[in-house]
């Protein structure tokens, strides 16, 4: 099968990988970012400097819920990609959750488990590597050139220190990348399992709906795909209507089309955002920049740019005259999670697959 050439934002040179040639001269390994709706895989030229640039030379999107499990959906990726994937030995896989230091994997987001070991038997790699999806994220996101991102606020060039890398998807994943004198040091989180809290009158009536339920209500309950449609109902339930939209996607599409109840949860949203990411930027002390990636928010970006972001994002009293000196940007490439698994994988092997 011929191998496609993905279009870049991102500055990372993608060019295919000629199927005659050598593969010990072109280190190739297979990277994947899951999430709890879309697997994203990637086939990686490396190159024989782990130090050096990654290479994208075939890249696919598969829904999770078409596949009993990731083991099956990568086994069809490699069918796919042809002669190189199936050669490939090794593989990074970036996935929506927290890896434990044995090895374990927790996820609250995922549609199934994930076996390293029944996937490295299943597929006869010899090394198989898992790390949490914004971990790898923080390790592609910074070399992002201008053109892949959006100024939301804050001045254009970013100050020395940590980089905050975060988003929603199927939950809210943020990971921090600390700068060193050797590699970065990353540093995952679990931050939307935070508590939410509100700064409205109307986002504490969402809060109380949502309390209802749950005595501990986190910050993903209401920032990510699921999440939205939870602040839609909740809405609706305040306001006393009926009927209302059944996937985010239709919430999105409405708010944008101006329909007033669709815009009133997409505004929820966007200002609850802007409050959640001010505080993590106190918190992470994110001095170098935060970068908004993943999820839907792409879709959204005018949306997102006019609404109450910004003005929350600073709404930190005495703090705001240093947040205003941290940049926002949004990222809208939809290779990171592939790419910064790839990188992670290098960075932590030290070695070519």
């Amino acid at each position: 099968m011929r191998i496609r050439r993905p279009e870049s934002k991102l500055g990372i040179q993608h060019h295919p990988l000629p199927l005659g040639e050598d593969i010990r001269t072109a280190p190739v390994l297979l990277a994947a970012d899951v999430g709890g709706t879309h697997v994203r895989i990637g086939l990686i030229r490396t190159g024989t400097d782990a130090s050096g640039p990654v290479e994208v030379l075939h890249y696919r999107k598969f829904a999770c819920a078409d596949y009993p499990g990731l083991a099956e959906v990568l086994a069809t990726y490699i069918l796919e990609a042809g002669d190189v994937a199936v050669r490939v030995k090794a593989g990074a896989i970036a996935c929506a959750g927290h890896v434990m230091p044995d090895g374990r994997f927790i996820s609250a987001n995922l549609p199934w488990p994930i076996a390293p070991a029944e996937i490295l038997a299943r597929l006869g790699w010899n090394d198989l590597q898992v790390v949490n999806d914004f971990e790898a994220v923080a390790h592609a996101a910074t070399r992002a050139d201008a053109s892949a991102l959006m100024l939301l606020c804050g001045p254009a060039a970013p100050m020395p220190g940590p980089t905050l890398v975060l988003g929603p998807g199927t939950g809210l994943g943020a990971a921090l990348r600390i700068p060193t004198e050797g590699r970065p040091l990353v540093l995952a989180t679990e931050a939307g399992h935070a508590a939410l809290t509100a700064g409205t009158e109307l986002e504490m009536a969402v809060l109380r709906e949502f309390q209802k339920e749950r005595g501990h209500v986190p910050i993903e309950h209401a920032l990510s795909g699921p999440g939205l449609m939870r602040l839609h109902a909740a809405l609706r339930k305040l306001h006393g209507d009926r009927g209302g939209y059944d996937t985010p996607e239709q919430i999105t599409t409405a708010a944008l089309a101006g329909d007033p109840r669709a815009s009133e949860t997409l505004g929820v949203f966007c200002g609850l955002l802007g409050s959640t990411v001010g505080d993590m930027a106190l918190l992470y002390g994110a001095h170098g920049g935060i970068l908004l990636a993943g999820g839907f928010l792409p879709k959204i970006r005018e949306f997102l740019a006019h609404s109450s972001f910004a003005a929350r994002y600073l709404n930190k009293g005495a703090m705001r005259t240093a947040l205003e000196r941290i940049p926002v940007r949004l990222v809208e490439h939809g290779q990171l999670g592939v790419i910064g698994a790839a990188r992670w994988y290098l960075d932590h092997q030290g070695r070519n697959p």
